[in-house]
């Protein structure tokens, strides 16, 4: 059974079906099983979608948020407070932590010694696990199913934690086909393709967007992380990866195309597209972070 949330391959396949059944249930009918609890969300890198939608679910399960964003210069880790103690202080204080944190495996080693639920919400370039499991709950409304399905990973595959994270998910799928786009440079990390090759997920790589995109159900863009690139790699990626009118022809009717966002220019779509297509699936993607996390936190925190 799990306790924390520090990577995706925390999650297997039984556990991720189960999410999904109760993330259904409380997107029909909501209901208040973490009265009395309080979830603390700790900040220490910028975050719209992971914070916000932990903080709408753990409200609309009933229970309460305590929260530091900023945190390494608005807590006492900007005066030099190791995590460690960081988190046996703040376990004390609630009944689950979300964190997110510049360095990679730091959520890892918070966990080693709290006393409360720690769930990832990013650590560097390492991994954001719940992001993942919001994906692949997405993947699974939208085509239908999750075995089978044919995805594009396209853009900054390198820095991507999101990427990373999927991977690992959906290597508890069978059948699925997984495509990487991207220049050398970007290309995704030899760990997490060796790891898919080990589960039997079919692999392949191209440069080359517009002859992918027709092949595939899902097309999942990433943004070109310019915060974690060398400034060289940063400029002979820049446009090559972009979903505009144009590509959006070559999408099928039955494909999605998907985004952890915020997305910049590499989605370059008229506002009444992004609203009235249903190959757009980012938003809806990401409102379904909400109920995929309120599924987590019940989980965790009613064991």
């Amino acid at each position: 059974m799990v306790r924390h949330c520090v990577g995706a391959k925390d999650f297997s396949r039984e556990l991720l079906g189960d999410l999904f059944t109760r993330a259904d249930q409380l997107r029909a009918s909501p209901e208040h099983t973490l009265t009395g609890k309080i979830l603390v969300t700790l900040f220490a890198e910028k975050s719209t979608r992971t914070r916000l939608s932990f903080e709408s679910a753990m409200i609309r399960l009933g229970g309460d948020v305590i929260s530091v964003e900023n945190a390494e210069e608005s807590s006492s880790m900007g005066k030099g407070e190791s995590i460690e103690d960081t988190i046996r202080v703040i376990s004390g204080y609630g009944n689950a932590i979300v964190m997110r944190h510049r360095e990679e495996g730091i959520a890892a080693r918070a966990a080693r010694i709290s006393r409360v639920p720690i769930i990832n919400g990013g650590d560097g370039k390492g991994e954001h696990p719940t992001q993942a499991l919001l994906d692949v709950y997405t993947i699974s409304r939208e085509v239908g199913q999750v075995d089978g399905v044919k995805i594009a990973m396209v853009g900054d595959l390198a820095s991507g934690r999101t990427v990373r994270s999927l991977c690992y998910a959906l290597a508890n799928f069978r059948d699925v086909e997984i495509t990487f786009v991207s220049t050398d440079k970007l290309r995704m990390g030899g760990d997490v393709r060796e790891y898919l090759v080990e589960k039997g997920v079919r692999l392949s790589e191209s440069s080359d967007l517009g002859e992918i995109i027709p092949k595939v159900d899902i097309i999942y863009m990433t943004r070109l992380q310019k915060e974690r690139l060398d400034p060289a790699d940063y400029g002979a990626a820049r446009g090559k990866f972009v979903i505009d009118s144009e590509r959006l022809n070559l999408v099928s009717p039955h494909a999605r195309i998907m985004h952890p966002l915020p997305h910049v220019e590499e989605i370059d779509l008229p506002d009444k597209i992004e609203d009235s297509d249903s190959r757009v699936a980012y938003f809806r993607q990401a409102e379904n972070g909400v109920y995929a996390r309120m599924a987590l936190l019940d989980y965790l925190l009613r064991r």
